[in-house]
């Protein structure tokens, strides 16, 4: 199986799921517990914590929360922090934030939202307009858009925000950056939300990374781990191999990033663009290429791949009930580029030999549709 769809999940790495066997092992113990296991465990929660802002470069101003996935890091951060005044976000946000701030809008919030450039990425100067002429609160701004690929500049945009009005909390849902794109967490960010599943790790944890300074409203209550912030035991294997998958990523995250981004543009450059509109654009991530085969349905090329065992696919996961993405909608393109839509996602493991033979199949099968082979 060639699998391309890593946007939506990964293969859980090897390596990683050995090195944490022991916690499912010899040291299952309930971290919160007093004797030497659970005391062992707490610590290696904390190491993991450790190693996560060391990867991002954060100062000690930051601290992790532990959670069960992206979406509910996500989640903290927006229904933690808001009760009332006015929020901002984007309309290429994945569902995880765009859902949430509908929420708060139907809780009686009031909630805008800005425009994206053709890429996904958000209109920067309306941001700011916004931001400036409005009693702003709350700012959500993906780094790296889940559909397009296209990566934000948040810490500088975070850093405009704040010189506008130094009260704002900045959120940023760094789901498909982290562990692939190369980047220093900065101070200007109060909240980065991450997710374990997106990096080889396994599904079923994520983090958020919080200013220490910055107080949210609990969304789970019950025993008081992660600071009172997210009660539950704490799933210490989970969290494990999320560590050792990041320590994987990082330690070749440029010459990952280098090579992916060679299979990017060999895509790019041999998909015929008779039948296929590339969405991305050059300058995002090399990990996520957005094409459409217009006129086509994204849909049917997807399924006519998978009769020759080759995973892609069609839009966010996450909104696969949904025959038009919303995100590629905001983008400005009409629904018939919309329907067409097919979502490449690779990993380190992907290849350039992979790439050849997708690429092939996706010009075949697109000729085939427009009927001009048979």
């Amino acid at each position: 199986m060639i699998y391309l769809d890593n946007a939506a999940t990964t293969k859980p790495s090897n390596e990683a799921l050995q090195m944490a066997s022991k916690f499912n092992n010899e040291l299952f113990f309930n971290p919160s517990a007093l004797y030497r296991g659970g005391l062992d465990c707490a610590n290696e929660i904390k190491n993991a914590k450790n190693d996560i802002l060391k990867f991002l470069g954060a100062s000690n101003n930051f601290e992790v929360v532990f959670t069960a996935s992206g979406s509910e890091s996500d989640n903290l951060a927006i229904f933690g922090c808001n009760k009332r005044g006015i929020i901002l976000t984007d309309k290429g946000e994945h569902s995880a934030v765009y859902k949430s701030f509908c929420e708060l809008k139907n809780r009686g919030i009031e909630v805008l939202f800005c425009n994206l450039n053709s890429d996904g990425s958000v209109n920067e100067q309306e941001l700011y307009d916004i931001v400036k002429n409005n009693k702003v609160s709350f700012v959500s701004i993906v780094h790296v858009n889940n559909e397009t690929g296209a990566i934000n500049n948040v810490n500088k945009i975070a850093e405009n925000i704040k010189n506008i009005d130094k009260n704002i909390i900045f959120h940023c849902d760094g789901v498909q950056a982290f562990g692939k794109i190369p980047f220093v967490l900065l101070d200007n960010i109060d909240l980065y939300s991450i997710s374990a599943h997106k990096i080889n790790a396994i599904k079923g944890v994520g983090a958020l990374i919080k200013k220490k300074k910055i107080n949210l409203i609990p969304q789970v209550f019950g025993g008081g781990q992660e600071y009172g912030l997210r009660s539950g035991t704490e799933n210490v294997f989970g969290i494990k191999v999320f560590q050792y998958a990041a320590q994987e990523k990082y330690k070749n995250i440029i010459d990952n990033f280098n090579k992916t981004k060679e299979i990017f543009n060999y895509f790019v450059k041999n998909l015929d663009k008779t039948y296929f509109q590339i969405l991305s654009s050059n300058n995002g991530s090399p990990y996520i290429l957005s094409v459409s085969a217009m006129g086509l349905k994204g849909e049917v090329l997807m399924h006519l791949l998978e009769q020759k065992n080759i995973i892609v696919g069609n839009g966010s996961a996450c909104s696969s009930k949904n025959r038009y993405s919303r995100v590629i909608q905001a983008c400005g393109y009409n629904n018939n580029v919309a329907d067409g839509v097919v979502r490449i996602s690779f990993s380190t493991q992907s290849t350039i030999e992979e790439a050849k033979y997708v690429v092939d199949e996706l010009n075949l099968n697109a000729k085939k549709l427009k009927g001009i082979i048979v």
